[in-house]
C-alpha cells in the first residue's frame, strides 16, 4: 500500500450509525481485534482488553443503562440552559441499541516505574508533583487504548463495515461493567458499535493543515 492509498482509506472512514440487520461474522471481528493490538502503547503493557457483544439482548441491556443515565440528565436544571441540542443529545443516547455488534474496550491500570518514583517524591518535592500531575494529563492508559481503537476502527473500514468511537455511554460504566462482567481493576473507557453500514455520512470539512501545524526551526 503506497501513501496515496493509506490517505484514501483514512479519509474514506466515516462514524457510522445507522447499521443493516446483517450479521458480522465472528472471525472479521476477531481479526480486526487482533490487528488494533499492534498500535503502540505504554511500556508495551497491552493493558486492553476487548468484550464483542453479539447478544442482543445484552446490547440492550447495554443500551437501556445508557439511556437511563442520559433520562436522568435530562431532568437536572443544569441541561435546561443548553436548549434542544441537549435534549437531542439524551434522546438519542442509545441509537447504537441497533448496532449487530457493540464492542466495549477496557483498559487495565498501568503505572509506569516514572510514575512511581514522582507518587514517592511528591511527599517532599512540589516539583515532582507538578510534574506527575501533567504526565497524568496525558494518562498512558488512555493514549494506549485510544491508539488501539484507531487502528480498529481503520481495520473495520477496510473490511466493509461502519463503526463509531462512543465514549458517552461511559457515563453509566458501572452499568454496563455489571452487565458484562467486568474484572475489579479493569475499567471501560469506549463503546465501539459495529456492523455493516446502512449509511454513508458525507465528509466533515477538516480544518487546514497549515492551521492547525506548526513548525519550529
Amino acid at each position: 500500500m503506497n501513501t496515496n492509498e493509506l490517505a484514501e482509506l483514512i479519509k474514506g472512514r466515516r462514524s457510522v450509525r445507522a447499521w443493516q440487520s446483517r450479521v458480522v461474522p465472528d472471525n472479521l471481528l476477531l481479526q480486526a481485534i487482533e490487528l488494533a493490538t499492534y498500535a503502540p502503547n505504554a511500556g508495551n503493557q497491552q493493558n486492553w482488553r476487548f468484550y464483542v457483544v453479539t447478544k442482543r439482548d445484552i446490547i440492550d441491556q447495554i443500551a437501556n443503562a445508557v439511556q437511563a443515565s442520559a433520562d436522568e440528565m435530562a431532568v437536572w436544571p443544569e441541561s435546561a440552559q443548553f436548549g434542544e441540542a441537549a435534549k437531542n443529545m439524551f434522546k438519542k443516547a442509545s441509537f447504537f441499541r441497533g448496532a449487530p455488534a457493540v464492542i466495549a474496550v477496557a483498559a487495565s491500570q498501568y503505572t509506569s516505574p516514572a510514575e512511581q518514583i514522582m507518587a514517592l517524591r511528591e511527599k517532599v518535592d512540589p516539583k515532582a508533583k507538578a510534574m506527575r500531575e501533567w504526565r497524568n494529563i496525558a494518562n498512558s492508559k488512555i493514549q494506549s487504548v485510544s491508539s488501539a481503537i484507531a487502528y480498529l476502527l481503520l481495520v473495520l473500514h477496510q473490511m466493509g463495515l461502519g463503526a463509531v468511537w462512543m465514549t458517552g455511554p461511559i457515563q453509566a460504566k458501572g452499568a454496563i461493567e455489571n452487565v458484562i462482567k467486568v474484572p475489579a481493576g479493569t475499567d471501560i473507557v469506549a463503546l465501539i458499535p459495529v456492523g455493516y453500514p446502512a449509511e454513508n455520512p458525507p465528509l466533515k470539512e477538516r480544518k487546514a493543515v497549515n492551521t492547525i501545524c506548526e513548525f519550529i526551526r
